[in-house]
């Protein structure tokens, strides 16, 4: 990918909304530069200077890279190919922050652009440093360039989908009547770090559902131990990352020989995923529209009310971005936009079913980026 390209891109629209931008180390910055990420922790590890991490640049100057000293040498990024200043453990972030911005030589009232991403200690210490600046979303400016992927990042996509796959696959040699909800979990995720993923790119995620076996919504620490015992619908949620794009996909399994019931769930959002990818015409439909399309064949079926959320979200570098698909976003589809196509019917008493991936919208209708698996798969 062109990263000085989309640099140039980002520093014109940048000098008509702002005179500087800080993007901590972040989906947005790793847009723009490849500075990477990593896989989050539940508990915040700070380092001293922790509210300096990140990239600087104007309109006409930058990135430069602020990092405290244990980011940059254990993330290896004292090593990029780019102007990084390294704060010391014993250093003080503020004099630092200071002398970089002399540099920039800023009006007396800058426009400051920050990643929605940013902590609020950034924009203390900012408004200490320039108290009379304006505030504005860099992450909104950069938005107009996320928004419709180019066929590189297409390619990219389609990479994590296979590696995706290629992961569930692996799973279903493993699964077996019996296993808790954990122990598909962790199956999960170890394949697709065993097939080429950083990890997962959200929680991998598992609704489940059967006459004895109530769908439960989060108390994840308690549902995982349940056992899975026929029948029951299998529902997967997960997806792998790669290069720094996130992937987004769902099966269902049956646990036990499907009865009728069970059948007509898993059709009906089939039938309804088949339907909102054909609606996915470039150009020609809105986003509210893609998702009335395939509502409809679940409304039809009557489950209605059991079709509990929007049909898709846009996603990329991070796993949900905007357009969404759902009813009041009326969004105009484009070449190259990237959505998820996820119908369900989550029955609390009874079957559920869903089916989720990624597809580009393209003018005669979306193109599927993972196309395996399609038939109901049944474990007894």
């Amino acid at each position: 990918m062109n990263l000085n390209e989309r640099m140039l891109r980002f520093q014109q629209l940048l000098g008509e909304s702002a005179d500087l931008a800080f993007l901590p180390i972040s989906t947005d910055l790793e847009y723009l530069t490849s500075v990477p990420r990593d896989i989050p922790n539940f508990g915040v590890t700070l380092h001293p200077g922790a509210w300096l991490e990140g990239g600087w640049l104007t309109p006409t100057q930058g990135p430069i890279l602020t990092l405290p000293r244990m980011t940059a040498e254990f993330g290896g990024l004292d090593k990029l190919d780019a102007e990084v200043r390294v704060l010391g453990d014993w250093d003080d972030p503020e004099t630092l922050v200071s002398e970089l911005l002399k540099r920039f030589d800023l009006p007396l009232r800058p426009r400051v652009a920050i990643s929605d991403q940013a902590h609020a200690e950034t924009v203390f210490h900012l408004q200490k440093l320039l108290p009379d600046a304006v505030f504005v979303s860099a992450t909104d400016i950069l938005r107009k360039l996320r928004v419709v992927k180019s066929e590189d990042e297409i390619a990219v996509m389609r990479r994590a989908g296979e590696i995706t796959e290629a992961a569930f696959g692996d799973v279903l040699k493993a699964l077996k009547i019996g296993m808790s909800e954990l122990d598909i979990i962790d199956e999960v995720d170890h394949q697709l770090r065993k097939h080429g993923s950083l990890g997962p790119s959200f929680t991998t995620s598992l609704y489940n559902s059967g006459p004895n076996y109530p769908l439960v919504f989060g108390q994840r620490e308690k549902k995982w131990h349940r056992t899975l015992t026929p029948p029951v619908s299998v529902l997967f949620d997960f997806g792998a990352v790669y290069e720094g794009y996130c992937y987004d996909y769902g099966r269902t399994v049956s646990f036990g020989a499907p009865s009728g019931d069970q059948r007509k769930v898993y059709d009906t959002i089939m039938a309804a995923q088949a339907a909102g990818v054909a609606a996915l015409k470039a150009g020609q439909a809105t986003t509210e529209q893609v998702d009335a399309a395939a509502r409809k064949v679940v409304e039809d079926a009557g489950y209605g009310p059991a079709f509990r959320h929007r049909l898709g979200h846009g996603i990329g570098r991070d796993v949900h971005e905007p357009p969404f698909l759902t009813r009041g976003d009326t969004t105009l589809t484009q070449a190259g936009m990237l959505f998820t196509i996820e119908p369900s019917i989550l029955q609390f008493d009874g079957f559920s079913a869903r089916v989720e991936d990624i597809v580009v919208a393209r003018p005669g209708g979306g193109e599927k980026l993972t196309n395996g698996f399609q038939e109901l798969i049944v474990i007894e």
